[in-house]
Parts: structure tokens; sequence; C-alpha cells
């Protein structure tokens, strides 16, 4: 009899036991979520210094000769460096335009810009740079095709080369030359990152 207790005590445990394990099974699952956020970044950036550019021509030492637009007419110290995640196959470009002291620039002069093709630090699909542009007050795009990318910062990215210059030729812009005793002109030159349309 005792026997027969205890058989029955152990067929209710392993029923018991049975009936627990049955809440799991050899599967499990759970929700993961995965969100990528939107990035539009931009930066101009200088290796050391400043990005204060300062441009000039230079003026002759003997009677008879021109001033010329030389070394101390062209900059390359500016780097644009940028952060890009786009959605989906949306691209974006980078405008460039004058957006202060527009009328200060010397009359027979015109500013232009050039972007490097961009540095190989970074990853992703960097933009292609436009060939020079003389710089104005309606945004032309200097970068173009930005997709998901980034370009690494300080000097790297796209290198941007200013100079001066005669606006056509020096033969027919020297007479329109005119020194100006107050400030030098100074111009805000605006970069903007953005979709494309």
């Amino acid at each position: 009899m005792k026997l027969q207790k205890l058989f029955f005590a152990a067929v209710i445990v392993l029923s018991a036991n049975a009936t627990f394990a049955q809440v799991d099974s050899k599967v499990a699952t759970h929700l993961v979520t995965i969100s990528i956020p939107e990035v539009a970044l931009l930066d101009l950036e200088v290796a050391s210094g400043t990005t204060t550019v300062a441009l000039a021509g230079t003026a002759p030492t003997e009677a008879g000769l021109p001033m010329t637009f030389g070394a101390a007419a062209t900059n390359a110290t500016i780097w644009m460096n940028y952060s890009s995640i786009v959605k989906g196959a949306l691209l974006r470009n980078v405008g460039v335009a004058i957006t202060q002291g527009l009328a200060t620039l010397p009359v027979g002069l015109k500013l232009t810009v050039e972007a490097g093709v961009a540095a190989a630090t970074g990853a992703g699909t960097k933009g292609t740079a436009s060939s020079v542009l003389t710089l104005s007050g309606t945004s032309q795009n200097i970068v173009t095709g930005i997709g998901s990318a980034y370009t690494g910062t300080g000097a790297t990215g796209h290198n941007l080369t200013y100079k001066l210059d005669y606006a056509t030729s020096e033969a027919a812009n020297y007479a329109a030359l005119k020194f100006d005793d107050t400030a030098a002109a100074s111009l805000t030159i605006t970069y903007t990152l953005s979709d494309s349309i």
C-alpha cells in the first residue's frame, strides 16, 4: 500500500512538472526596434588658425608694371567637412553664395572658389565637386550627389581654393581698379547643405 501511495505521488509530481514545462518551448521571440537618425552637418575648418580669408593684389615694385593677382590673391586653407545620412535614394548638395557685402566687391574684380575632390578619409557616397565658380549673391552648387557619407574632420574633406582676379581680363578691367583708403572689403560666404530637388 505504501508503494502504491508513493507511486501515485510520483505520478502527480511528474504530471505537474510536465504541465509547467509546456509553458516554455524550443523557440522564444521578442521585438527589437532599430532606428537610424537623419544627419545633415556641415563645417568649414582649417588645420590651424582662422577661417577668415584675406586676399589682395600685389602692387608693382617698379614704375610701368601692373598690379598682379598671384599668391597673395589665392587662399587654399579652408576645408569643407560634412556628415550626412539620407533617406532612401535622396541625395544632397552644398550650395555657396555671397550673403553679405556683395556691394563691397571691388569693381573690375571677381572672387572665385573651387572645391577639390573629396579626400580619401571618411566613407560613403561623398559628393562630386563642381568646376570653378564665380561667387555671386545667388547660390550655386559647389558639391553635388552627397548620399550617406562623412568626410572626416579638420584638414580633410573638400579643400576650398579662393582666387581674386580680374572680372574678365586685365585689358578690360584694369581701368576700373580704384584704391580705397577705408577698411578692406568684407564679404560673408555662406555654404548650405540641403536636399536635392
